[in-house]
């Protein structure tokens, strides 16, 4: 290792203990929410989790970084009863598909009897509570969150749960998780994800969708038809690059191309860059 590549990890280490600092003496997470009016009914469901042990939960985090192991992973659940090898190999090589069996059987969240294999972990109604379990992982583990996933609360007119609630670098980020292709994604979603906005007033909004599709085509144009019902004048949604979109640099659209964390990243540093500008100067 260089003494440049030295001064710069320490740097980083630095930077890490300091956010953390940041967040100890910031207001909680449940303290930004009463703020707002909102106490925590109910929280981080488990039933319908797919995980391992905890001994193997950091690689299965580690396995959740890759797309096309969670596209994988959705079609194991999907057929979860039942499937062969060939049931699931729609999304990566044979090679790669086996040795992702591998580790689910490694994990014991599978098992395999005469080449068919089932889910050991009872039903699991979708792939979305294990998303939203990673999603929240990583505000964690990689930008040093307080994190609470599939959020009630009684009495706001919104309804429904909250995907994901996060305080970040002392401010709240809630966060909409969706683990369908942008086909499967209706207007009545797109309304439900801005009525929670508007009545929770979050610093930082996020619809994510787990795809490398494009989100201009089909999710864009129901955002701005919904800013058009709520406003008569209504904000642009500005593409900021590839499938990242903004809406007055707090409400963001986005996709899990090229992965989870970098998207993440982009808007935290995005949000948090735009609130200082430097003036033009001649």
């Amino acid at each position: 290792m260089t003494d440049e590549q030295g001064v710069i990890n320490e740097l980083k280490e630095e930077i890490a203990c300091l956010r953390a600092r940041l967040n100890q003496l910031s207001t909680p997470l449940e303290g930004l929410l009463q703020l707002r009016g909102f106490r925590v009914y109910s929280m981080e469901p488990m039933e319908d989790l797919v995980l391992p042990s905890p001994d193997r939960i950091d690689d299965f985090y580690g396995m959740m970084k890759k797309y096309s192991f969670r596209l994988f992973l959705r079609d194991v659940i999907k057929r979860q009863s039942g499937f062969r090898k060939e049931d699931v190999t729609r999304y990566a090589t044979a090679e790669v598909t086996e040795k992702y069996i591998r580790f689910l059987s490694d994990t014991g969240l599978i098992l395999e009897q005469d080449g068919v294999f089932r889910l050991n972990s009872g039903d699991v109604s979708s792939f979305g509570d294990t998303l939203e379990w990673f999603v929240a992982e990583v505000l964690r583990r990689e930008f040093h969150g307080e994190v609470l996933r599939g959020v009630k609360f009684r009495g706001k007119k919104s309804g429904g749960d909250y995907d994901i609630l996060a305080r970040v670098n002392g401010e709240l980020l809630f966060m909409e998780v969706k683990s369908s292709p942008p086909r499967q994604v209706y207007e009545s979603e797109v309304r439900a994800f801005w009525s929670r906005v508007y009545e929770l007033s979050p610093d930082i909004a996020v619809f994510f969708m787990d795809t490398h599709l494009r989100m201009k085509d089909k999710l864009v144009p129901m955002f701005e038809d919904e800013l058009k019902r709520r406003h008569e004048t209504p904000p642009d949604v500005r593409r900021i690059e590839a499938e990242l979109f903004g809406v007055e640099d707090r409400v963001f659209l986005v996709n899990s191309k090229p992965s989870v964390e970098d998207n993440i990243g982009k808007i935290l540093s995005h949000y948090i860059r735009r609130r200082f500008q430097w003036k033009k100067t001649r």
